[in-house]
This record gives structure tokens, C-alpha cells and sequence, in this order.
């Protein structure tokens, strides 16, 4: 499959994430652990057929890291959601771009380039105007706000590790050690907060099932495909287009209404998108 149509599809796939959030009900750290164990499940028996459990130690290392520091980006933001409000966690956490270019520059030397962060800048201005600009006004440093920005460190953080470990290992053999790692760190988290995950609705397990299969199994396993082939920071950035998927699916399935701002908004986070993924023109001599 095109990196760029997998990846397109993979946004698609984790922007009904919110959708069965919201359709479910329940404790956001529930449907986390959920959303992993489903996916991983369903791995499971294609990947002893495939024999694609044969790793490196040092793959199994990573991987397992990856997982545990996807685990945490979902645990830190869905806690940082009850310390502030819903807008200002999400522009927060979707800084992740910011920090893939910062990191990849500092550590490895790596110019991200000028369309790179003129399309961060556009993207963040209409992340700005997508959430509501009176909700940053009158932003103060509290806990909740470190958490989001936590959160999107974290999310920056699986980007590059994933990117820098996709060359040298299948998908599959990934995305299971991944997953697993993440599994075992959400279910300690969820019974260290004394969350009732057994005690479901049939409606609340079938959104968890619709969360792994769609958002986690089907969604990740088609981006980290797509990093294989793929910038981190294309990658990073395009991830932000699921706020705009999101909100198109709310006013779809939950017959929420979309309003002006966030229409302009989704709009100019799409054009700063796009702005990354534009060729510079080289000059022949």
C-alpha cells in the first residue's frame, strides 16, 4: 500500500476513537486497556502461525518500551482531562509534532526543515481556532496542563522510537510486544485506580471491541507501516488531522453540530498538513 494513502487510512481508523469513548460510556482508562488487549488478542494467533514471534532481545526491549510509553501517553491525557478542560488537554497533547522535530534535531542531528515548521506553526494556529481561542486566553500553569504536555512528549516519544525501530522489524512481531507491554502497564494502572473493568454493559464491550479492532489493531498497524517509509515528523503532523476526522465523525454519529470556528479551524490544520508534504523546488545549475 502508498505510505501516504496507509497513513491517511490509519488517522482515519483512530479518529473513531472518541466516537466509542463517548458511545461507551465508562472510565476513559477502561476503554484504554481494552482497546490494546482486544488488538492484541487478535495478533495473537496470526502471529504464532506466521511465526512472527522470533525477535532480537534488544527488538523485544524496544518494543515492549514502546508499548509502556503508548500506554502511558493514553493514561497521562485521559488523567489530565479531569484536571482541566477537554479543549486545552487536546491542543496540549497534540504538541507532539513540536517535540518530534525538536528531539530529531537535538539528538540526531536532523533538520526537520522550513515547510516542516511553517506547516507545524499553520497546524497549531488552527488547532488554536479549532478548540476556541478564549480557551487559551487565560491559560495557567497548573497540574493538568503539565500532564497534557506530558502526554504529548509521550506521544512524540513512541513516534520516534517506533520510526527508528521499523527498519529492522516486521509490523506484526512490533505491534505484538508493543501491545503487550502496553496491556500489562494499563491493566496495573487501571487496578491502582480501582477501576471496575469486568462489570460491563454487552453496549460498553462492544465498543471496547470496536476500539481494538478499528482504532488500535487496524489504525496502528497501517501508521507504523506507513513510518517505515515515512518521515517521523510527516507522520507526527498528520496525526493531527484525527481532531478534524473526530469531529466530522461527532457530527455524523452523535448528531453533534459542527460551528463555525471549528469548521475554519479543521480547514487551516488541514492547509498546515499539506504544507509539510509539499516538495521544494531544487534548482539545477
Amino acid at each position: 500500500m502508498n505510505p501516504k494513502l496507509s497513513l491517511a487510512i490509519g488517522v482515519l481508523c483512530i479518529s473513531f476513537s472518541p466516537i466509542f469513548v463517548k458511545l461507551a460510556g465508562v472510565a476513559p482508562l477502561g476503554g484504554a486497556f481494552y482497546r490494546v488487549l482486544v488488538a492484541w488478542l487478535c495478533l495473537v494467533p496470526y502471529c504464532i502461525i506466521k511465526n512472527k514471534l522470533r525477535v532480537s532481545r534488544k527488538q523485544l526491549i524496544i518494543a515492549i518500551t514502546a508499548g509502556v510509553v503508548f500506554a502511558s501517553d493514553v493514561a497521562v491525557w485521559n488523567i489530565s482531562l479531569l484536571k482541566i478542560s477537554a479543549t486545552v488537554s487536546t491542543l496540549i497533547a497534540n504538541l507532539a509534532p513540536v517535540w518530534v522535530g525538536l528531539i530529531g534535531y537535538f539528538l540526531f542531528k536532523k533538520k526537520s526543515g522550513k515547510l516542516f515548521w511553517i506547516g507545524t506553526f499553520i497546524s497549531i494556529c488552527g488547532m488554536v481556532v479549532l478548540v476556541g481561542y478564549q480557551h487559551i486566553l487565560h491559560l495557567e500553569l497548573n497540574e493538568g496542563i503539565l500532564l497534557a504536555t506530558l502526554a504529548s512528549l509521550f506521544y512524540a516519544i513512541y513516534i520516534l522510537i517506533t520510526k527508528n525501530i521499523m527498519a529492522d522489524i516486521d509490523v506484526f512481531s512490533f505491534m505484538f510486544y508493543s501491545m503487550l507491554g502496553a496491556s500489562v502497564f494499563m491493566l496495573m494502572i487501571n487496578l491502582f485506580m480501582g477501576n471496575d473493568i469486568i462489570h460491563l454493559s454487552t453496549k460498553v464491550w462492544a465498543c471496547f471491541i470496536g476500539m481494538g479492532l478499528i482504532c488500535q489493531l487496524t489504525g496502528w498497524l497501517i501508521i507504523n507501516y506507513s513510518l517505515r517509509y515515512l518521515e517521523s515528523t510527516k507522520v507526527a503532523i498528520t496525526l493531527l488531522s484525527q481532531t478534524v476526522f473526530a469531529g466530522l465523525m461527532a457530527a455524523a454519529f452523535l448528531s453533534e453540530r459542527l460551528v463555525l470556528n471549528e469548521i475554519i479551524g479543521s480547514v487551516i490544520v488541514l492547509a498546515g498538513i499539506a504544507t509539510t508534504f509539499i516538495r521544494p523546488k531544487t534548482v539545477r545549475v
